[in-house]
């Protein structure tokens, strides 16, 4: 990618990435709805809070985080000059369980406001309950290093 405005784009409009954590030499994905707040370069997704997800964290805190798109798929008339374009990017970081209630409710309203910008709580939906936060986790990654590769053909 050109620079690390484009990355910051690329995650910032990605509708889903892939959490990869390891733990005892297995690695585990789990793809997740996410928001980047840019400002912190930090990324927040939710999950269960029993789970594999959990249990690697807990003991391996250490991640990658991953988004990618796909362009236009381009035939050729040989089968090796097929090309396709894309974007991706590539997180490297160290994951948290959010547990201050005023982060963890900050960063589920901005995942849902980043997927239904046209909604707002407490006239289009009821705002996000208590109990409802109980029973959600949410991770915040410490974004430590990234990296962003694309492809582009000239039409």
């Amino acid at each position: 990618m050109p620079d690390e405005r484009a990355i910051e784009a690329l995650l910032g409009r990605a509708a889903f990435g892939y959490l990869a954590t390891c733990l005892d030499d297995q690695p585990f994905l789990h793809v997740s709805l996410y928001w980047f707040d840019a400002p912190h370069r930090r990324i927040y997704l939710h999950g269960a809070r029993a789970g594999r997800t959990p249990e690697n964290l807990e003991r391996n805190p250490r991640v990658c985080f991953s988004v990618a798109e796909i362009g236009r798929l381009i035939p050729a008339a040989v089968a090796s000059d097929f090309e396709n374009e894309y974007a991706s990017v590539i997180v490297f970081g160290r994951a948290r369980q959010v547990d201050d209630p005023t982060e963890k409710q900050a960063a589920l309203q901005a995942l849902l406001d980043k997927h239904f910008p046209e909604l707002h709580p407490g006239s289009d939906y009821r705002p996000i309950t208590e109990a409802e936060l109980t029973r959600t986790n949410v991770y915040a990654i410490e974004v430590e290093a990234w990296s962003g590769k694309e492809r582009r053909v000239a039409e």
